[in-house]
């Protein structure tokens, strides 16, 4: 229109409507221009209403009363020109002239009614467009950069000795993930210089820490990290989970790296660890119905992983050790041996990767990490809940049966429920036994004949249809089947069908004693 207007502008440099900068006189009831260059302070209210899809903007010099009229108004939807996640903000350019923009105090309102005017005799002065420095704040600057030199040589030799101590590896392609690196003497003030132990594993050492800037709780996980050999792919990996939204996933917040180590940095869940709960004797027994709810939050959580992300995550390190419990909804954590790959490509090979109980056996053989082999993990996981055990013993005696075994031998002589928690108690006998059948179906030895998440998620729910699995057609000999010594090439199919589902086996010749050692070891 002209250099002295105000436009409504959507997602472009063309106004939806526009007016000469003015505003109407509350004593005469006229229209007065202003200057928009005039260099007088101007107030300035911007105004949507989101049921009328209406925005008003009114301006008036500073001091003025608001006008009652709006100087521009128009009807927009800006739902459509809006994200999720907005940024308010002001933005000022003059093109190729000098110029200073100063905005001196604002407030900023979601909801009914309007936002408070705000109080001209709290905001600073107009700053001086002077540019003589005054010459008694020369002689200031000249004595604090004198007092400073004096400072620093004494401070020298403290620096140095306090950044050796909390010295971190960084290299130049770590910036790209600067946001979510946290700094070791953040975290080594956050854990009392990590004494605050919660927890060990074979993986790492978890400390309890509450993070001085925010006050937030945090669990702190130090994983050894010896190899530089795929550091960088694993640091973006973990940097990209720290994106990771679930309201059954424990946030993942960010990561250090020093010395060989690699630390995570999580939310805190006060009441610990599942398998606490489970197999703790100090810990009362946890109801069915508590049991029921975890197994279908963690379902759910996993499933996000796996089909709701940008990305497949392959969690690879599925328990109870890893559920949290969270009062309202059990959350599942520890990602750090999880793995990312493309929707529709396939995973690369890793090292055999994990806890025994929980491996699926096909990971033996390729050492790819998959979708299929966190539903293994989540079969061992649905058994552990159900029946009040470990999915593996681990002693001397290798032909000991696992978990699985005993739940099929209870299945088979028609005593299935047999193989609950017996900490129980009364509770929905339909419900557990459904979990028992479908942990048996999660961990069976054959890829192909396990069910995806979404379609344990809706067996859980019950919008699924439950698969009549009998015993007796998963073979005579239950131990090479469900066992850790079966072998790789034991045919098994699993047809899920609307109504039943008809498991066939055929087992091919054993392997050698040596190929068997060879499997359990890994």
């Amino acid at each position: 229109m002209n250099d002295n207007h105000v436009g409504i502008d959507i997602d472009g440099l063309e106004s939806v409507t526009s007016a000469p900068a003015a505003y109407v006189d509350l004593g005469t009831a006229s229209l007065v221009s202003l200057s928009l260059v005039s260099g007088k302070p101007l107030q300035v209210w911007i105004e949507y209403d989101g049921a009328s899809m209406r925005l008003e903007v009114t301006v008036s010099p500073a001091g003025k009363p608001r006008p009652a009229v709006p100087l521009v108004s128009s009807i927009v939807n800006l739902s459509s020109a809006v994200a999720d996640d907005t940024y308010i903000g002001f933005l000022g350019a003059n093109g190729a002239a000098s110029s200073s923009h100063y905005v001196l105090g604002w407030s900023f309102r979601i909801g009914g009614g309007r936002e408070p005017d705000l109080d001209l005799s709290k905001l600073p002065p107009l700053p001086s467009s002077k540019k003589t420095m005054p010459r008694l704040l020369i002689v200031i600057l000249v004595l604090a950069v004198v007092l400073v030199l004096i400072l620093v040589s004494g401070a020298v030799a403290v620096l140095v000795k306090r950044r050796r101590r909390f010295a971190e590896e960084e290299e130049d392609w770590e910036i790209e993930y600067g946001p979510h690196r946290i700094r070791y003497k953040d975290l080594h003030a956050a854990t009392r210089g990590f004494r605050d132990v919660i927890g060990a594993g074979g993986f790492g050492t978890v400390y309890h820490g509450v993070l001085r800037r925010s006050g937030a709780e945090v669990a702190v996980k130090k994983v050894a990290h010896g190899s530089r050999q795929g550091l960088r792919e694993f640091v973006s990996e973990i940097a990209s989970m720290s994106r990771l939204r679930h309201r059954n996933l424990v946030q993942l917040l960010g990561y250090c790296r020093r010395r060989g180590e690699l630390i995570l940095v999580y939310d805190y869940m006060v009441n610990g660890s599942l398998d606490k709960h489970l197999f703790a004797d100090n810990k009362p027994a946890l109801s069915w119905e508590r049991r029921a709810k975890i197994i279908r939050d963690v379902a759910a959580g996993l499933l996000y992983l796996h089909e709701g992300w940008e990305q497949v995550v392959v969690h690879r390190d599925i328990k109870a050790a890893n559920v949290l419990d969270a009062d309202m909804n059990a959350k599942l954590s520890d990602f750090g041996l999880a793995r990312l790959y493309d929707h529709g490509s396939k995973p690369q090979t890793t090292h055999v990767i994990g806890t025994l109980g929980y491996l699926a056996p096909e990971m033996s053989k390729t050492g790819k990490a998959t979708t299929s082999t966190d539903v293994f993990a989540f079969g061992a996981f649905l058994l552990e809940v159900a029946c009040g055990r470990r999915p593996m013993v681990c002693d001397d005696n290798l032909d000991s049966p696992g978990l699985a075994d005993l739940v099929l031998e209870r299945w088979k002589a028609g005593r299935i429920m047999d193989a609950k928690d017996p900490r129980i108690g009364k509770c929905d006998e339909a419900d557990l036994e459904l979990v028992l059948k479908l942990g048996l179906l999660c961990s069976h030895p054959d890829p192909r004949s396990r069910p995806s998440m979404r379609q344990v998620v809706q067996i859980l729910e019950g919008t699924g249809t439950v698969p009549e699995t009998p015993p007796k057609d998963l073979g005579s000999n239950n131990r090479l089947f469900f066992g850790y010594s079966e072998s790789f090439d034991e045919f098994a199919t699993v047809f899920l069908a609307s109504e039943t589902t008809t498991v066939t086996t055929q087992p091919s010749s054993s392997h050698s004693n040596d190929e068997q050692q060879e499997l359990i070891s890994g």
